[in-house]
């Protein structure tokens, strides 16, 4: 694979991502606010966000559809090795390299050819995919337009089996893993949830729930809205009750519970002790 490459100006060293015990870690910035779809079936309706001084628009094409959550796996990857090979103090790059196998083995699925192809796929949409925001502008007039992948490639061998894959992630992404703060480690078990709705909560709760010993809520309307979801409030209340009856985020027990001016939340916190951070005690005793 090529060591360099210029793109857009910039001279860019090839990062090669490694294979092992890597942890997880997910974008702060993914998983707030919608910027995937939460369905299988493919979705051009664009997300048009805005709440406060944050506004997101996400478009897709008609060839490809929106990316999904689950084609998220793989930025979470890359944040996962850019992160990794920092810490170990190695040179990174927003050019990246690694095979299939290794990209798929992270995330948790086998190594079979449909999976190779559901993979392509996956980095097709999250390349096509568009994405406007305001989110880490400094003017509150600018707004930074990207797609998740810059650009991609796969090369072969004369058998046309894969040798490896190369990308290029967009400036926004790469900016927001490096910065220590906007960066969360996220259990493995994250890849094994099934549906759209559930994988955007267990990110949406590991990053307002956090480790706090009385956890988080959001009203139901709101967390609605923050899904970025076509589905009816009706149906996004019947999706929600069934999760909170599975229990199936890793960590995190969820509730549903009425206020008593009968608004619905949705109520979460830590089951693990060891995730739980006690809060300090104020001078005189009040917390």
């Amino acid at each position: 694979m090529s060591a360099r490459r210029t793109y857009q100006g910039q001279q860019l060293e090839l990062f090669r991502a490694r294979s092992g015990d890597i942890a997880a870690r997910d974008a702060q910035d993914l998983m707030s606010w919608p910027f995937f779809s939460l369905a299988k079936s493919r979705r051009v309706t664009p997300i048009d966000f805005r709440m406060g001084e944050v506004s997101i628009r996400v478009e897709a094409t008609a060839e490809h559809g929106m990316a999904t959550i689950w084609d998220a796996d793989v930025l979470i990857w890359a944040a996962s090795q850019i992160v990794d090979a920092r810490d170990r103090g190695l040179r990174t790059s927003r050019f990246m390299a690694a095979t299939p196998y290794e990209i798929l083995a992270f995330i948790g699925r086998s190594d079979t050819g449909l999976n190779y192809d559901r993979l392509k796929a996956a980095l097709d949409r999250l390349q096509s995919t568009t994405i406007v925001t305001s989110i880490r502008q400094p003017s509150e007039r600018r707004r930074h337009r990207f797609s998740w992948i810059a650009e991609w490639k796969e090369r072969l061998d004369t058998q046309g089996r894969s040798l490896g894959i190369e990308l290029i992630l967009p400036d926004w992404f790469y900016a927001g893993v490096l910065d220590d703060a906007l960066i969360l480690t996220i259990d493995r078990e994250y890849f094994e949830l099934k549906g759209g709705l559930e994988r955007w909560l267990y990110r949406l709760v590991r990053k307002h729930g956090g480790r706090q010993t009385w956890g988080w809520s959001f009203d139901v309307p709101h967390l609605h809205l923050k899904s970025g979801s076509l589905s009816p409030l009706r149906r996004f209340r019947f999706e929600l009750r069934a999760i909170v009856k599975r229990q199936p985020l890793p960590g995190y027990s969820l509730a549903l519970v009425d206020d008593p001016d009968g608004r619905q939340r949705l109520t979460f916190r830590p089951t693990d002790k060891d995730l739980i951070i006690v809060p300090r005690k104020r001078a005189g005793g009040g917390r």
